[in-house]
């Protein structure tokens, strides 16, 4: 290859939880640029899981870090193409892909969802998939179904 790969940019952690996931989570969220308006929506979300989560063991932050290892797909089908015909071939998914994907899916079906704000929608999916149910983890269960359907073409791995 002629270019090298791009270094990846040190994340600065959020100023609440000092955790560079939760950065990465809200650069994901963030609309037109507005930052701060995004980590208000994430922080917002965590107060109301805060309130509506049931078990006292675990922090709301804890609980946001296990709906996202919930959603987190293990497997993915890419397309390929062998002689004429297209073939769905699962693959292993890098971690830091994993991680992001997680992060899509959560953010993208907490905004589909239908309640007044950003912040409850986004509560209400984090909730969800922390007891593994909502439409981001049905997306990952889906994925893996999709993968094992489509095992028997593995060998066309590249």
């Amino acid at each position: 290859m002629r270019k090298r790969a791009a270094k990846k940019r040190p994340l600065l952690p959020d100023p609440k939880f000092n955790d560079q996931l939760v950065t990465r989570f809200v650069n994901m969220m963030m609309w037109d640029g507005k930052k701060s308006v995004a980590f208000k929506v994430f922080y917002d979300a965590i107060d109301i899981v805060e309130e509506k989560k049931n078990d006292d063991e675990k922090t709301a932050l804890e609980i946001w870090k296990d709906a996202l290892s919930n959603v987190m797909p293990h497997v993915e089908v890419r397309s390929r193409r062998v002689g004429g015909a297209t073939f769905q071939i699962p693959m292993q998914i890098r971690p830091d892909r994993k991680v992001s994907t997680a992060m899509k899916w959560l953010i993208g079906y907490s905004r589909k969802r239908n309640e007044k704000s950003m912040a409850q929608r986004l509560a209400a999916e984090v909730l969800a998939a922390a007891k593994e149910e909502g439409a981001a983890v049905k997306k990952r269960v889906d994925t893996h179904k999709m993968a094992e359907a489509n095992k028997a073409f593995s060998h066309f791995r590249f």
